[in-house]
């Protein structure tokens, strides 16, 4: 039977859980990184896990909609210090950069990926796609911002221009430069 924790402790346990499977998962994939290896690295018997998370696939959910969440607010954070769009450029390139940081939030046609998304419950799955959308709705809620063209087709480029790090091992030049001269001509073109 797991031993009892303090308040504080399991607040320190869940984040080290969350933390290391996050790096797991960037270094090792979905499928590769165990429960018993996490919790090992933690130093915490696989019986407390469950005290925490009632299964892998609610870890890595949990790990999932944080780090979008945190991006999101650091991106908010850039495009309301700098209310136009060069705010909105800054702010793609800091996501871009932390979704080089976690190739899991780009790496979602692997195989790997496919078989995290057909483990999930259907309350989990919802709470991934209600995720994504919040993502998705950071640049279209910006009332001072105005596209030029399509809203669907602004979106599109955005999410284009973001995905496009699945490419960066094939670039001749680097991502991170090629990423930002992109951004940089093409905000004029998207935005008022």
């Amino acid at each position: 039977m797991p031993r009892s924790f303090t308040e504080r402790e399991k607040e320190k346990i869940k984040r080290s859980l969350q933390e290391t499977c996050k790096q797991s998962w960037t270094q090792y994939g979905y499928k590769k990184t165990s429960v018993d290896e996490v919790c090992k690295q933690v130093g915490i018997s696989k019986g407390a896990f469950y005290l925490f998370f009632e299964s892998k696939e609610a870890l890595f959910c949990e790990v999932l909609c944080s780090v979008q969440e945190q991006i999101c607010n650091m991106a908010s954070e850039v495009m309301e210090q700098h209310k136009d769009k060069y705010g909105v450029a800054e702010a793609l390139k800091l996501i871009y950069r932390e979704f080089d940081k976690n190739n899991f939030l780009y790496d979602s046609n692997s195989m790997d990926f496919t078989i995290l998304m057909n483990k999930l419950s259907e309350e989990q799955a919802k709470k991934i796609e209600e995720s994504n959308y919040m993502s998705q709705q950071l640049f279209l809620r910006q009332a001072y911002l105005k596209f030029k063209i399509d809203t669907d087709l602004a979106m599109s480029v955005i999410y284009s221009l973001i995905v496009n790090i699945k490419n960066k091992d094939i670039l001749p030049y680097n991502h991170m430069e090629t990423f930002d001269f992109m951004v940089d001509h093409l905000i004029e073109s998207i935005y008022e």
